[in-house]
């Protein structure tokens, strides 16, 4: 199995939100990509390169970003040479190639031919989330049908629904549509997906052509994960996994939350195993 952990935004929301403010201490974050920002004493990523490595040869851990950051991440993996960082070539938000893009990105470049997890870069998980406990779902699953792929599902609210790629699944826990950043009144269904996903290696060939169908799309069509699901749960079995919830460091907000959230639960640096 390998690990791709996806990095490569520019975090435009966050920088206005950080150029918005007073607080000095703030403020240094300037220039930080989402994924190094300090969460609980930590860069962001770093709990989840302590996970990984638990459970897959550290040499299959994969971090791509962007031009901008591509030197940050090589100074920040000091700690852990054992990561392969890669540089998508982009240099601008305008100009970035997408997360899906990303992604093919990775397994075209280092012919990556297994199951393979996917991680969003700005994403970590509340206390109760042990990534042993997902594989060994995605395990049972896969044994069953290799074709499976495993994605995760937390109950959101009504008001945060519009936000999110919202699943409608079946009483099998395989979800059957995904509707993206849906009104309340477009759905019942209050399950959202964060980007976290557990791909079978037949899975890894559809990004090409999902890619391909939307080479002429808006890059909003092909950028976001979720785009990508609502295409393939049509084509593949994908299944859900229920957990308690989730941070998204999308803004200064989110942020601020999830840093008082481990500094309060003085959470270990490995705590996601």
């Amino acid at each position: 199995m390998k690990a791709v952990i996806l990095a490569a935004g520019y975090g435009t929301r966050f920088l206005k939100d950080l150029q918005n403010i007073n607080d000095q201490t703030l403020k240094d974050l300037i220039g930080t990509p989402k994924s190094l920002l300090p969460i609980g004493g930590f860069p962001l990523i770093s709990y989840w390169i302590e996970a990984l490595k638990t459970v897959l040869e550290p040499k299959d851990i994969y971090i791509v970003t962007n031009e901008m950051y591509y030197s940050k991440f090589e100074k920040w993996k000091k700690n852990y040479p054992f990561v392969t960082v890669i540089n998508d070539g982009t240099s601008t938000n305008e100009g970035r190639l997408g997360a899906m893009s990303c992604l093919q990105l990775v397994i075209e470049k280092f012919e990556i031919d297994e199951n393979t997890i996917v991680i969003g870069g700005d994403t970590l998980f509340y206390e109760d989330f042990h990534l042993e406990d997902v594989l060994k779902q995605y395990e049972i699953l896969y044994q069953d049908n290799n074709q499976a792929n495993l994605v995760l599902s937390y109950i959101c609210t009504d008001e945060e629904i519009k936000n999110y790629g919202i699943l409608e699944t079946d009483k099998n826990c395989r979800i059957v549509a995904i509707k993206e950043k849906p009104l309340a009144k477009d759905t019942t269904s209050r399950q959202a997906c964060p980007c976290f996903y557990l791909f079978s290696k037949h899975t890894l060939p559809y990004i090409k052509e999902f890619l391909n169908e939307k080479k002429d799309a808006p890059l909003n069509e092909k950028d976001a994960p979720g785009h990508f699901l609502s295409w393939l749960v049509t084509r593949k079995p994908v299944y859900f996994y229920s957990i308690s919830g989730r941070f998204d460091v999308g803004n200064l907000k989110t942020y601020l939350l999830c840093d008082k959230y481990f500094q309060d639960k003085k959470c270990e640096l490995n705590y996601l195993q």
